[in-house]
């Protein structure tokens, strides 16, 4: 997958999340609309109600204070005798002695006239001393019309009850008619909680899928330079091959067995240079498909960093590469296979070789860390850059030579280095700065002595 198919992907996507928020917005803002709308119209149906269950009650009110003038000789408070303080308490003005049976039952007879019934509450007022002097709760009920709270004798009022008290006036609340205001719109907010968990949701997915892609982009990137450069790595010593075949079957060297040792020593090492290629490939194949075990044995790494130390300095000859021994580590002896910690020191000092551009150095120290031992391969080649650390160790991976292009491999050695290591239990770690060398470490924990 190129760049711009990636792009594409990318614009396409931002696309859809965006659509898709759109829409919600749409929907949302119309279904809200809508419910403001139901709510506007439910308010006024509610306030209309309100508003004829008031005048009903104003008039019931005015009837009752009517047939209470009309039992006393002064009729003069009538009025403006009814006040209204909200939509379900109401006060009556009166100037005589009201007894509270008669009132209870005439509220109840004039409430049922004009088909209020809901339950209400009176109280009878005097105000010298401005409290209450007789009140009752009074539900309605289908079957005995109005009924007081209790069927005991509490809170019944007795047509034998005597009353000599003044009420200077009587007051009438409806508990269940609540004067409230609207609360406002749930539905404003909780939708928006439900398009930022979607959008939340894609996003997630769409970041997900674009480091899928990505990712796979790169190892696909990463796959043909392995394949160009194993290509270029196998081509190499076969062409050598086939140069020094043609020449030996050209040409008559029986006179001259220097030469012809000379070409079949080149096909020999090239030989073996192509088959240490092929070997490499397919040891990554097992390491993949987890196939290789190791073959533990006491080892002397101190002794065997020696040996490989003097095969350096043997190959560095003409090239005056040094290489300094720095073991210190107090016990070197530990469980592991010859084979493959050979071919990770083996691995580390010909990085070290390759990526160094001229005076070589390298130094290998050694230490007992955690119980383990710890080794590390110093050089003063060239560096690695911070942003590349983190994939030096991945398979396929090559760092960076810059103008340099004579630095030969598949990619493959740090990462059998990191593999070889964790099949021991043990650690590899890197150190490096840009033009100030690098060193590689790698710990091999005690439980494997």
């Amino acid at each position: 997958m190129n760049r711009r198919t990636i792009n594409a992907v990318i614009i396409i996507g931002v696309l859809s999340i965006i659509s898709i928020l759109m829409v919600q917005v749409f929907w949302i803002n119309r279904t809200i609309k809508a419910q403001k709308d139901a709510l506007i119209l439910q308010e006024r149906q509610d306030s209309l109600n309100v508003r004829q269950f008031e005048e009903s009650v104003r008039v019931a009110l005015r009837n009752a204070v009517e047939e209470i003038g009309s039992h006393h000789v002064d009729s003069s408070f009538l009025y403006g005798a009814v006040k209204q303080k909200s939509s379900n308490y109401f006060l009556v003005d009166i100037n005589e002695n009201l007894h509270p049976y008669y009132l209870e039952q005439l509220l109840k007879r004039t409430f049922y006239e004009h088909s209020i019934t809901q339950n209400f509450q009176y109280g009878i007022y005097d105000c010298y001393n401005d409290s209450i002097v007789y009140g009752n709760l009074i539900r309605f009920s289908r079957d005995s019309l109005y009924a007081p709270e209790t069927d005991s004798s509490i809170g019944v009022t007795s047509p034998a009850l005597e009353w000599k008290r003044d009420g200077h006036y009587f007051t009438v609340f409806f508990p269940e008619i609540l004067s409230q205001p609207s609360d406002k719109l749930k539905v404003e907010s909780s939708p928006w909680l439900y398009v930022a968990f979607i959008v939340g949701v894609l996003l997630i997915f769409f970041a997900f899928s674009l480091s899928v892609i990505i990712k796979q982009k790169r190892t696909s990137e990463v796959k043909a330079d392995f394949v160009n450069n194993m290509t270029h790595e196998l081509k190499t010593p076969i062409s050598t091959i086939g140069l020094s075949s043609e020449m030996l079957m050209q040409n008559d060297f029986s006179n001259d067995p220097e030469r012809l040792k000379r070409y079949a020593e080149v096909i020999y090492k090239e030989n073996k240079r192509l088959e240490e290629q092929v070997e490499r490939v397919l040891n990554m194949a097992k390491l993949e498909s987890n196939d290789l075990e190791l073959r533990l044995e006491e080892v002397d790494l101190h002794e065997l960093i020696g040996e490989l130390a003097e095969n350096f300095r043997f190959n560095q000859i003409k090239s005056g590469g040094e290489i300094k021994l720095e073991l210190t580590a107090s016990n070197a002896i530990f469980n592991v296979d010859l084979v493959h910690i050979t071919n990770v020191i083996l691995n580390l000092l010909d990085n070290a070789s390759k990526y160094s551009k001229e005076n070589i150095k390298v130094k290998v120290s050694s230490k007992n860390k955690n119980g383990g031992i710890e080794i590390s391969v110093q050089d003063n080649g060239i560096g690695i850059e911070k942003e590349q650390l983190k994939q030096v160790f991945d398979q396929f991976y090559r760092v960076p030579t810059g103008d340099m292009h004579d630095v030969k491999g598949f990619g493959l050695g740090l990462f059998y280095v990191k593999i070889i290591i964790h099949k021991h239990g043990g650690k590899m770690s890197v150190q490096s700065k840009a033009g100030q060398g690098s060193t590689f470490s790698f710990w091999i924990p005690p439980q494997t002595n």
